[in-house]
């Protein structure tokens, strides 16, 4: 099987439930603000915290069909949003550099951080939570010898 085949098979429908959970993510946030009447940076918690049960609830369900941690979900599931949380660190550096540094429309470099950031939290999640286990074990037995 080539590297398109693996990566193409779910990609639309991650793209999909990464959607999904970004208008959970929006939903929370909105509710959060003008509801709830919280402040911004706990409606902002609340939000990525829904979004990241409905991301991994459809990534485990629906998306991937391979789980490396299959027997250990507690560890997946800090693991995932650990790989997101280091996707937010990408979009914070890439917003940096382009808002800060190179003086761009911010909505511009918010639309390519976004890019970078998808492909970012796929590539990893894929590669650490969704390979399968017997070729996980074969890269971490690559690396160890």
């Amino acid at each position: 099987m080539n590297i398109r085949q693996r990566v193409g098979s779910d990609l639309p429908r991650y793209f999909i439930a990464s959607l999904i959970a970004l208008g959970i993510d929006t939903a929370v946030l909105s509710i959060g603000l003008r509801l709830l009447h919280l402040s911004l940076h706990w409606a902002a918690t609340a939000g990525f915290c829904a979004g990241a049960l409905v991301a991994y609830a459809l990534s485990v369900r629906w998306v991937f069909q391979r789980r490396t941690l299959a027997h250990h979900p507690g560890i997946e599931f800090l693991t995932f949003v650990a790989i997101g949380v280091a996707g937010l660190g990408v979009t914070q550096a890439v917003l940096w550099l382009g808002v800060i540094q190179l003086h761009l429309l911010p909505e511009m470099v918010k639309l390519a951080a976004a890019a970078l950031t998808f492909a970012f939290n796929y590539l990893v999640r894929k590669g650490l939570l969704f390979a399968s286990a017997r070729r996980t074990a074969a890269s971490i037995t690559e690396h160890t010898a």
